[in-house]
């Protein structure tokens, strides 16, 4: 067994609503998207107009920066609407799915096939946009050649989703999917929870590395840090384990097939579980088999696509997409409290003493959305330093992103992380700083100015 990486910095929140064991299969549904707005950096090109007819793994539109990289439909159907925004921004590609699904034919031989044949099939079919480039957290550049490619084979989000339970069954394609990022790349990382059963140790081909400790230790971003941190001129990929299997299904079925498993979680589900379907389902097709509790006196509840910390506020009439792994619910917040902070608060939770938490560990709580206070200046308190477990200083990078210091950031570690890496920053500051902006925005100078 690899040696076993600890992590000593960290937090793990325990909430209420975790999924039981339970997989619903969804049906095909009537309606599937693609929002361009779900891929960072993206600047989209549209290949179909309302009323054509796709089949699955049909493109829909390209990168106008990289037109070799495609984003194809999910699902065979007609296209049933273009979605623009302000200044005609392409919004959404809606898809009116077929009864019987038809399937663009791809054909590639993973055994013999050569890199630049793998790296084709990969770009024909859509399944590329789930490369991911560091530095940057963008899609990678298919005429480079990274370092290493590193996949987390584990969640320690909030309420993540088991890759057990999201992968069972799957693991031929598992397999499939790692063969296929060794050709692109020899080195394979592959990073897993010490002392937990994991499916994925019957994977072959790649280097496994152990960890140990609380949230974000599932981060790829850390598992990198630790492994083969990124310096300045250097690159790796990263991939979702999910993706892994996707991408693994192009070669073992020869078609697109993006099945995938979402844990549907929170405090407001009436039933936590694991739904499977396909990227781009209606999130309301998603969280219909939990079913959302019904709301009294008011009360009003939050659609997050992907974990409480990182994930993206949604409504029901929204599509998942590629990257995420849960959706949770929780109740709203913001709400005013009579006398605030001073109040016992047996139910609220803290990583001070402020409130009682401290002295129960091991309590699960309804955490709401608010933020528990106002936005205020920077407060220099070490918290920052406390529970991210990784070796550059972020005050200071922070500081040097908000001052445009393209220098300093490249110094304090710019490279290294992406908006979730810092969540668990965001969610203990004192000053409520929206850090993951902050973060994207210093990664956007840099782009622009490198």
């Amino acid at each position: 067994m690899s040696k076993v990486i600890k992590l000593k910095k960290g937090l793990d929140i325990k909430l209420v609503g975790e999924a039981d064991k339970s997989v619903v299969e969804l049906p095909i549904g009537e309606r599937y998207a693609v929002s361009p707005l779900a891929f960072e950096g993206v600047v989209p090109k549209l290949l179909v107009a309302e009323g054509d007819k796709v089949m699955a793994g049909d493109a829909l539109f390209y990168d106008k920066a990289h037109p070799e990289v495609m984003f194809t439909s999910p699902v065979s159907g007609t296209i049933s609407a273009v979605r623009r925004g302000e200044k005609r921004k392409l919004l959404a590609i809606e898809v009116a799915a077929d009864v019987e699904q038809t399937y663009k034919p791809f054909n590639t031989n993973l055994a013999t096939a050569s890199r630049e044949e793998v790296v084709a099939a990969l770009l024909e079919s859509g399944l590329w946009a789930m490369i991911i480039q560091r530095p940057y957290g963008i899609i990678a550049d298919s005429n480079d050649t990274p370092k290493a490619i590193f996949v987390s084979g584990f969640d320690s989000a909030p309420l993540a989703a088991d890759m057990n339970i999201a992968l069972e069954g799957d693991m031929k394609a598992v397999q499939a999917g790692f063969d296929a990022l060794r050709k692109l790349c020899g080195k394979v990382h592959l990073g897993l929870r010490a002392g937990q059963k994991s499916l994925l140790e019957g994977v072959e081909g790649v280097e496994k590395h152990y960890f140990a400790g609380a949230h974000p230790a599932g981060n790829v971003g850390v598992q990198i840090h630790h492994i083969d941190p990124v310096n300045k001129g250097e690159k790796v990929w990263t991939v979702a384990i999910q993706n892994v299997a996707i991408i693994g299904r192009l070669f073992t079925e020869n078609r697109v097939n993006m099945t995938k498993t979402w844990a549907v979680v929170g405090s407001q589900v009436a039933h936590p579980m694991y739904v499977r379907g396909l990227v781009g389902s209606s999130v309301a097709d998603v969280i219909m088999p939990a079913r959302i509790k019904p709301q009294s006196g008011g009360a009003t509840f939050r659609i997050i696509e992907g974990n409480v910390l990182s994930g993206v506020k949604v409504s029901a009439n929204d599509y998942v997409g590629c990257y995420s792994s849960q959706v949770s619910v929780i109740p709203e917040g913001g709400e005013l409290e009579l006398i605030g902070w001073l109040a016992p608060r047996l139910n609220k939770f803290s990583v001070s003493r402020t409130y009682f938490s401290w002295l129960m560990p091991k309590k699960k709580y309804d955490l709401r959305t608010g933020l528990n206070g106002g936005v205020r200046p920077f407060v220099v308190t070490g918290l920052y330093e406390k529970y991210l477990p990784m070796d550059i200083y972020p005050m200071y990078l922070f500081k040097a992103i908000m001052a445009g210091d393209i220098e300093k950031m490249e110094n304090l570690g710019i490279y290294e992380i992406i908006e979730e890496d810092v969540a668990l920053c965001e969610f203990v500051d004192p000053s409520k700083q929206e850090l993951q902006a902050l973060v994207r925005d210093g990664i956007n100078l840099m782009i622009k100015e490198m």
